[in-house]
C-alpha cells in the first residue's frame, strides 16, 4: 500500500491512497499544511504505508520536527536516477517523467565540464559529488506522481533481475529516510571539548581573519627557512616561488611530493599545512557554523557519487578528521556504538565475482592475511598492494608485478574486475549487483574514440584506459554502497523494535562503510548486537548463501576517538 504526498496550487497537502501497482484507489484528500504531520501520524500508526513523494527532503524533516518518524518511502527522485539508466531495464521500458527527468543530484556520465590539470575524469568521478539540479518550481500534483511512481513500478516489475532492482530501490529510499534522521539527531559534540583541540593546536581564537598565534608563529618560522620576509603561506603561488628559490623544484605543493626534498623547510611546510587545513576545515567557523545544541547536522547527499555513494553538503561529514573526534562525544548517561566493515570492497569483490578461494581465505580473519598465508609467502603488505591494485585499476609499478601471482590464485575475482574494465574501455555499460548501471558515455568522449591521426589515437588510447579505470571500481564500490545501505536500513528497523521496548536509542552518523549510533547505556549492549545482526542480514539479502562473511569492527565508547 502507498501513500501519495504532493503539493497543492495553493500550498496545501494532497494525500492519496494508491494500490500496488501505484494506481489511485480513491481522489486525494486535501489537508492545510499545519496538520499535515497529525494526519502524517494517524495514517502511520494505522495502515504502515510506504510514502511516495518526489523527494524525502521535502517532506520528512518537518514531519520529524513534529515527532513523526515513518518506517519506508518511496522516493521518486532517487529511484528516477538509478532506473534511467541501469541495465536491468529492458530498453523503452521506462522513460522518467516530466520532473524527474534527470538525476536529482544531476545527470552525465559523471565527467566533470572543467578537470584539474592531469585528472583522469572517470577515476575522479567515483568520488566527485554530483551537483545538484535546481529543483521545478510550482510543486508537482498528484496525478503525475502517481503516474511517475506506476512508471517506474512497471519498470522494476518487467526485469528479469525484478528482485535485485525492488531491493535497490527500496534500500536508496530507506537511506533517504535515514539521511534525513540523521540530520535531525545529529552527532553529539562538545563545542568546549573542540575548542581546546583548537587552542591546543592553534593558538587562542583570533579576532577577524587573522591567523591563530601558533599559527602564525609556524608562517614566521617558515619565513625564515625559506628566506622569503613576505611570504604568505596560504598562497600556493607564492610558495611555489619562494620553493624554488630554494632549489625545492616540487611541481605541486602536495605532501606527497613534498616529502621527497631534504630541505629543513619541508617538515614545518607539512606542519603548517596540516594546522592550517585544521583550521580552515574545523576550526572555529566550522563550530558556529554546524554545531547547534550541542549536535553536529551533517547535510547528506544520498547517491550524491555516481557509484550511489553519499556524500555531503557542507561540514565535511565524510572526512571528520581524527584530531577533532574526541568533541564527538556521547552526552551523560549515554554511549557510542561505532561500527565499520573491515575490508568490504575486496569481500565485495569475493562475493560478486563467486570466488570460493577468495572467500575461504577471509573466512574468520583478516582478508589480507588469509590472501598472504596462501600466495605471497605471508607478506600481508604485498597481498593488499595486489589486490587494491586490481580493484582500482593500479595495474603498473609493485602492483603489476604482483597481479600475475594474484590472478593466479584468484582466478575468478581478478577476471571480474579485468572484464569490468575492458566493458569500460570499449564503452559499454556496467552495472552494480542491484542495477545501478553508469550512464553512457559522453558525446565528447565517444568522439574522442573516432580518430585518425596516432597522436590522437593515443590520446583516445589514454581515455579508454581511464574509463576503464572506473568502469573496474564502478561494480565494488557501488555494490559495496547498495550493502552498507541495506545495512542501514536493517539497522533503523532493529532501532525502531528497541525504541518500542523502551531503549532509547538514535542513528546519528554515517561514513560509507561506518554507523555511529547514540544510545542510552542501558540500550548500548542491546544496540552493538542490533548492529552485527543488520550487517549479518544486509549480506545475506545481497548474496543468499554466498561464503562470503562482512565483519565488523564494533566499539562501545563514550567519544569517536575511543573507537580508532
Amino acid at each position: 500500500m502507498y501513500e501519495l504526498v504532493a503539493t497543492t496550487p495553493d500550498g496545501g497537502v494532497a494525500l492519496q491512497r494508491l494500490d500496488r501497482a501505484g494506481r489511485p484507489v480513491a481522489g486525494p484528500d486535501v489537508v492545510p499544511r499545519s496538520r499535515f504531520p497529525a494526519e502524517a501520524a494517524r495514517i502511520e500508526a494505522q495502515d504502515g504505508p510506504r510514502w511516495v513523494w518526489l523527494r524525502t527532503g521535502d517532506w520528512y524533516p518537518r514531519l520529524l520536527h513534529a515527532g513523526v518518524p515513518l518506517g519506508r518511502c518511496h522516493d521518486l527522485s532517487l529511484c528516477a536516477a538509478i532506473l534511467r539508466h541501469s541495465s536491468y531495464v529492458a530498453e523503452g521500458q521506462y522513460t522518467p517523467g516530466a520532473g524527474v527527468a534527470g538525476s536529482p543530484h544531476g545527470a552525465g556520465d559523471g565527467i566533470p565540464h572543467r578537470l584539474p590539470s592531469g585528472a583522469a575524469p572517470y577515476q575522479d568521478a567515483l568520488f566527485d559529488e554530483v551537483p545538484i539540479e535546481n529543483r521545478p518550481a510550482g510543486g508537482f500534483g498528484t496525478e503525475l506522481l502517481a503516474e511517475e511512481l506506476h512508471s517506474q513500478l512497471s519498470a522494476v516489475a518487467g526485469s528479469p533481475h525484478r528482485p535485485r532492482l525492488a531491493l535497490l530501490l527500496a534500500a536508496e529510499s530507506a537511506g533517504a529516510l535515514a539521511a534525513a534522521e540523521m540530520r535531525h539527531a545529529g552527532v553529539p559534540w562538545d563545542a568546549t571539548v573542540h575548542d581546546a583541540i583548537l587552542r591546543d593546536r592553534l593558538g587562542p581564537r583570533p579576532v577577524g581573519t587573522a591567523r591563530p598565534a601558533l599559527l602564525e608563529q609556524k608562517a614566521r618560522e617558515l619565513r625564515s627557512l625559506l628566506n622569503a620576509p613576505a611570504l604568505n603561506p596560504d598562497s600556493p603561488q607564492e610558495l611555489m616561488r619562494a620553493l624554488r628559490r630554494e632549489g625545492i623544484e616540487a611541481q605541486t605543493t602536495r605532501a606527497w611530493e613534498l616529502r621527497r626534498y631534504t630541505h629543513p623547510a619541508i617538515l614545518p611546510l607539512l606542519e603548517y599545512k596540516k594546522m592550517a587545513r585544521l583550521l580552515s576545515a574545523h576550526g572555529w567557523a566550522w563550530l558556529d557554523t554546524w554545531v547547534s545544541d550541542g549536535r553536529f547536522r551533517p547535510d547528506y547527499t544520498v547517491g550524491g557519487v555516481v557509484t550511489g555513494r553519499w556524500s555531503s553538503r557542507g561540514g565535511g561529514a565524510m572526512q571528520i578528521p581524527a584530531e577533532v573526534r574526541p568533541a564527538a562525544k556521547a552526552r551523560p548517561g549515554h554511549r557510542l556504538i561505532v561500527a565499520d566493515a573491515s575490508q568490504l570492497e575486496p569481500r565485495i569483490l569475493a562475493a560478486l565475482a563467486g570466488d570460493s578461494a577468495m572467500a575461504e581465505a577471509a573466512r574468520d580473519r583478516d582478508l589480507y592475511a588469509g590472501i598472504a598465508a596462501a600466495g605471497f609467502g605471508g607478506d600481508r603488505s604485498q597481498a593488499k598492494v595486489a589486490l587494491l591494485g586490481a580493484i582500482y585499476g593500479a595495474t603498473t609499478g609493485e602492483s603489476g608485478r604482483l597481479m600475475p601471482k594474484l590472478a593466479r590464485l584468484y582466478p575468478r575475482a581478478v577476471g571480474f574486475v579485468e572484464k569490468a574494465a575492458r566493458d569500460g574501455e570499449r564503452g559499454l555499460t556496467v552495472t552494480t549487483h542491484l542495477g545501478r548501471s553508469t550512464p553512457p558515455p559522453s558525446a565528447r568522449w565517444t568522439a574522442s574514440q573516432r580518430t585518425g591521426s596516432a597522436e590522437e589515437q593515443r590520446r583516445a588510447d589514454a581515455l579508454a584506459r581511464e574509463r576503464g579505470r572506473f568502469t573496474r571500481n564502478f561494480v565494488i564500490q557501488g555494490t559495496a554502497a547498495e550493502w552498507a545501505e541495506c545495512w542501514m536500513a536493517e539497522l533503523r528497523g532493529r532501532l525502531r523494535g528497541l525504541r518500542e521496548r523502551g531503549l532509547h536509542a538514535e542513528l546519528t552518523y554515517f561514513l560509507h562503510d561506518e554507523v555511529m549510533v547514540h544510545a542510552e547505556e542501558a540500550a548500548a549492549e542491546a544496540c552493538a548486537q542490533a548492529v552485527r545482526d543488520a550487517a549479518r542480514a544486509a549480506g545475506r539479502l545481497l548474496f543468499p548463501g554466498a561464503p562470503v562473511e562482512f565483519p565488523l569492527s564494533v566499539a562501545v565508547v563514550g567519544s569517536y576517538d575511543q573507537a580508532k
